[in-house]
């Protein structure tokens, strides 16, 4: 798939603005603005239950927003014309939490199905993607394993396998390191950094671990659990030194005042 140059549109990127979260009458964030740059990896940070998951929700359209609007490189992603629409969200990559692989079908199935389902690639043509995709996330030769016979990292790995299949633009990742361990996620994060420098991907990545947020940031923001909006918005190596008091003590794993400035 084709990427767009910096001339084709003036609002390159991943644009955010005046979004609000809620559910009913209850108020989720509200006042959201902020730009994902081309080709970079964008961190949503924040204390459990502040929202993240909800934001990247309603990011990738599985939620609609109350107010405001989401932009891929000045395109809504809640148009009205379903096959712009369709066409858009083929840009757009997942990796669940839970990964979200088909216990009943093999990894190479497993990343096979998006190209099944929106391309008009011949199976031997799918093959070849499945074993280039597998071989980028360094799982050549797995094509024929299931995923309960993986290890947690190497699941997430045919996670991301399936989530790069048609080639997005942007990938979004959810809690990408829960459940491994340091090392492993360590390695994880290693390889998101030769995706994005690889495939040019903008990832936007919803984690508390600070570990993989000070290795793979460009940029962040820290959505705030007790205003209600985003405090802080920047590189996290510049927030944990000059960021609101509550940012700071999330970033150095101290108590969080209730009271602190933000």
């Amino acid at each position: 798939m084709a990427k767009l140059s910096s001339n084709d549109n003036p609002e390159q990127g991943v644009v955010v603005r005046d979004l609000q979260l809620a559910f009913g009458d209850t108020v989720v964030q509200k006042d959201l603005n902020f730009t994902v740059a081309p080709a970079s990896v964008f961190v949503i940070m924040g204390v459990s239950g502040c929202g993240k998951s909800t934001l990247l929700r309603h990011m990738i359209d599985l939620a609609r927003a109350d107010q405001g609007e989401i932009l891929f490189d000045g395109q809504r992603l809640t148009s009205d014309d379903p096959r712009a629409r369709a066409a858009l969200q083929r840009r757009i990559g997942v990796l669940f939490q839970s990964t979200a692989l088909w216990s009943s079908m093999t990894v190479g199935e497993n990343v096979a199905l998006p190209l099944q389902l929106h391309t008009a690639m011949r199976p031997a043509e799918i093959r070849d993607q499945v074993a280039f995709k597998l071989s980028l996330v360094g799982l050549a030769g797995q094509e024929q394993r299931m995923p309960s016979e993986l290890s947690g990292g190497m699941q997430k790995r045919a996670g991301l396998a399936r989530a790069i299949a048609l080639d997005p633009d942007y990938l979004f990742l959810d809690e990408p390191s829960a459940g491994l361990d340091p090392i492993t996620s360590q390695r994880l994060d290693a390889l998101i950094l030769r995706l994005r420098d690889a495939l040019k991907l903008s990832v936007i990545a919803v984690t508390h671990e600070l570990p993989s947020i000070f290795s793979i940031a460009d940029d962040s923001i820290y959505l705030d659990n007790q205003s209600k909006t985003a405090i802080a918005h920047g590189d996290p190596h510049e927030l944990v030194r000059n960021g609101p008091d509550r940012v700071q003590a999330f970033l150095k794993r101290e108590p969080i005042e209730a009271d602190a400035d933000a």
